[in-house]
């Protein structure tokens, strides 16, 4: 099996099993949007694009740190033991903070009532930072199969646990069915405080993964050690603060949405109002994001263990040249049946209000897919310090454009700042890959692809078809015409079809 049929066949492992984990729990989407709100379900919303930003501080690098050290197998278990006592105690540390000053935290974000969820959110996150480094050990196993059963196990049952809190438990208070069962509904269940269950299922199904991962902790094993971390930690401080920069990129948006929209920006809707419906709409990108991510999970062991070989740039340069036609093809794909997509997770009207945001998020997260392919260079050639300045950098372009556009037009400017910012990372990585780690990547081909792309988004978004069932399938007529177009043009370059 050639090292590209290998590489996809990797990330089909995590990324039919992920996308599908994850498709499912974007079903809950529907179910939120259904029986909130925007203004009910708007703290959830912003308290994880904070969890996300906190999450670069509690591994602070480690999981790029550990593919890189722990690269021969028997270094695998010493490197393991330290990095992984490291994240515990960034990890408990930093949450043992929050959970204690949650009430000035409260206040600060501007839900003083929210003290409760800050709490639980500060439980998730020490989870989330110590099961980080079990999961990274998983992938440089090979471990594939393990860990998309595990994360779509915590999928499955955050779903289980949505729709018991929040309609099993809902109905039995109301005395819907089984009466019998009030008196134990009533003490773990409040329905003035439904949305909070959303969080709660949260916390729960991350608590299983403790139990889940089992055999990973029971042969770990507490290590302090200066000598062996102080390379790690020079390592990965810059891995850390390139992963703040990508992260407060991506999650300046939903963090600080309510410093920067000014109070009745949108007629008859109020600031918090507005943060639940662009919140919602920003979801339809996870799709895009989902690809990167499952890309991401295969390609960065594989990228490590083929630096080193003669043939890796041109293999580099196919791997990312087939990225983007497929990411392209989503992009169009997507934003083509924005309607349909509204119309199956966004329940309430209200919500549509806001997915002109989507087509500038997908083609964000496409650019920073880009971004983490060329990224390889730096990464590679231990040149760490280029990407926390390009990472740094595109957020500094987002933040700025953002205080820009969005006093002006509202949380679109946040979007077309996302996707701003990604498409100059790209390019500069590129710029300064080709002098230090020079890759053949077929730039045409991409330029190409993604400008054929955008123009079919931009006339489908002035071409509008009122009737669903007529727009249906007129866009997916033009998406499979798209596609088998690409199909033609590719057909003889594709491994897969490539006999020789």
């Amino acid at each position: 099996m050639s090292v590209l049929k290998k590489l996809a066949s990797e990330t089909a492992i995590y990324g039919i099993s992920t996308m599908l984990g994850r498709f499912l729990n974007y079903l809950l989407v529907a179910l939120h949007t259904k029986l909130f709100e925007p203004e009910q379900i708007a703290a959830q919303g912003q308290l994880y694009a904070y969890a996300g930003l906190a999450m670069v501080l509690y591994t602070f690098g480690m999981e790029t740190a550990f593919f890189r050290f722990a690269r021969q197998e028997t270094d695998r278990k010493a490197y393991y033991n330290l990095i992984l006592s490291a994240v515990i105690i960034i990890s408990v540390f930093f949450s043992g903070l929050l959970f204690i000053f949650a009430g000035p935290a409260a206040e600060f974000i501007k839900y003083p009532e929210s003290v409760s969820l800050v709490r639980m959110f500060a439980v998730i996150m020490a989870i989330d930072g110590i099961v980080a480094i079990p999961f990274a050990r998983l992938r440089l196993e090979g471990n594939g199969k393990k860990f998309v059963i595990l994360r779509v196990a915590n999928i499955g049952i955050n779903i289980f646990l949505n729709i018991f809190f929040l309609i099993v438990c809902r109905d039995i208070y109301a005395g819907k069915y089984l009466q019998f069962l009030q008196p134990a509904i009533n003490v773990i269940y409040d329905p003035q405080r439904a949305p909070d269950y959303i969080v709660m299922a949260n916390l729960v199904a991350n608590l299983l993964f403790f139990w889940m991962l089992r055999k990973e902790f029971t042969d770990f094993e507490f290590v302090l050690d200066k000598t062996l971390f102080r390379p790690v930690w020079v390592y990965a401080y810059p891995i850390m603060i390139m992963n703040a920069g990508g992260v407060l990129n991506m999650l300046f948006d939903r963090a600080f949405i309510q410093f920067l929209l000014p109070e009745n920006f949108y007629p008859g809707r109020t600031t918090k109002q507005a943060i639940g419906i662009y919140v919602q709409c920003y979801k339809l990108s996870i799709f895009m994001n989902l690809a990167i991510q499952s890309f991401k999970y295969a390609a960065e062991p594989f990228f490590f263990s083929r630096g080193e070989e003669k043939n890796a740039p041109p293999v580099f340069a196919k791997v990312t040249k087939y990225f983007i036609i497929i990411c392209v093809v989503m992009w169009v794909g997507i934003c083509l049946n924005l309607d349909l997509l509204a119309e199956m997770f966004l329940k309430q009207k209200i919500y549509h209000e806001g997915l002109p945001v989507v087509p500038w998020l997908l083609a964000g997260y496409m650019f920073l897919g880009v971004y983490y392919n060329l990224a390889t260079w730096f990464k590679l050639t231990d040149k760490t310090a280029y990407g926390t300045w390009l990472t740094l950098l595109g957020a500094a372009i987002t933040i700025s454009i953002s205080f820009l556009l969005v006093p002006a037009i509202g949380y679109l400017g946040f979007a077309i700042a996302f996707a701003a910012s990604s498409f100059i990372m790209v390019a500069l990585c590129y710029y300064f890959g080709q002098k230090y780690y020079p890759v053949p990547y077929d730039v045409v081909s991409a330029i190409g692809y993604i400008g054929i792309g955008g123009l079919l988004i931009t006339a489908s978004s002035f071409l509008k078809i009122p009737n669903l069932y007529i727009a249906v399938p007129v866009h997916m007529l033009a998406l499979a015409v798209f596609a088998f177009c690409t199909f033609l043009i590719e057909r003889k370059n594709l491994p897969f079809f490539n006999k020789k």
